[in-house]
């Protein structure tokens, strides 16, 4: 049976989480900006090994979600992080507004569609959860969704909850393993990052007036954040809530976590019976000795 791997990090399944007690920065004094970088660089070469392995055996997918307020470092971190695995074997998919289309279906329908295939790990930016964080703080987003019945907003939640929990449980029984990151970015380095962006010419197509606009709903969020974790940090699909005011830290932290759960996986290259490897060595033999 997967285990999530072991972290201060890792969100509990008793419901005892706390936004407010969650570290935005790292809990212990750093290697320098250099150093971080190199042990990151050692973690994604380790990954990519660690996904050949993967797709070679055909066993397992590897799903992961990475949700966050506005700046928190979604984008940079999936591309630090995923910098080194074969394109072949990884898809990142960023989910926004979504479409009419997707409005006729349920909320899990549009996610379920960009679900990696066995051998791949699958990249999300944003994902199913903005369900109950952004629609939760934005209520009014509901009337968009036609939804069948009149449900009491209480209820609306947990009934999420509820399909979040057993959608999770389906894909782990199934071999997708599912691993969750909230990137925890204090609100002060959030409207440091947002500076960054107005005062960095080549920062400015980053910046946008809707994610100010957002800020102003920060305990809101936070609240959100804090219920979804408890309601949905499972063994079977565990959340991390990963320190983000230091973003190379950050970067390392999630790599290693990935690696780790891989590593638990026990991978391993798929082997050939006696007849086929006595088959094997058949055609070996014939190619060794063609002529052109």
């Amino acid at each position: 049976m997967f285990k999530a791997v072991t972290s201060p990090y890792l969100v509990p399944y008793d419901h005892s989480f706390k936004v407010s007690k969650a570290p935005s920065g790292p809990l212990e004094q750093q290697a320098g900006k250099k150093k971080l970088k190199k042990k990151l660089k050692k973690l994604v070469k380790e990954m990519a090994q660690l996904q050949h392995t993967l797709y070679a055996e055909d066993k397992y997918a590897l799903l992961l979600i990475f949700q966050a307020i506005d700046a928190a470092g979604k984008d940079s971190t999936i591309r630090a992080v995923m910098s080194g695995v074969n394109p072949a074997g990884c898809q990142v998919f960023s989910f926004k507004q979504p479409s009419a289309r997707e409005l006729d279906h349920d909320f899990l329908w549009r996610t379920t569609c960009s679900l990696p295939e066995r051998g791949r790990i699958g990249v999300f930016n944003r994902s199913y959860y903005e369900e109950v964080l952004v629609v939760r703080v934005h209520p009014e987003y509901l009337s968009g969704q036609r939804l069948p019945e009149k449900t009491s907003p209480k209820m609306l939640w947990q009934q999420r909850y509820e399909s979040i929990r057993d959608h999770e449980k389906h894909l782990r029984k199934n071999g997708t393993i599912v691993l969750k990151f909230w990137l925890n970015v204090s609100k002060e380095e959030q409207r440091n990052r947002f500076l960054s962006r107005l005062e960095e010419p080549d920062k400015n197509f980053k910046f946008s007036m809707s994610d100010v606009k957002e800020r102003e709903y920060w305990q809101d969020y936070m609240r959100a954040y804090q219920e979804a974790l408890n309601e949905t940090s499972r063994p079977w699909a565990p959340w991390y809530a990963i320190p983000a005011d230091d973003k190379p830290y950050m970067r390392l932290i999630v790599a290693d976590l990935i690696v780790r759960t891989m590593k638990s996986l026990k991978l391993k290259y798929p082997t050939v019976g006696p007849e086929e490897k006595a088959r094997f060595e058949e055609i070996h033999h014939q190619l060794k000795n063609q002529h052109e």
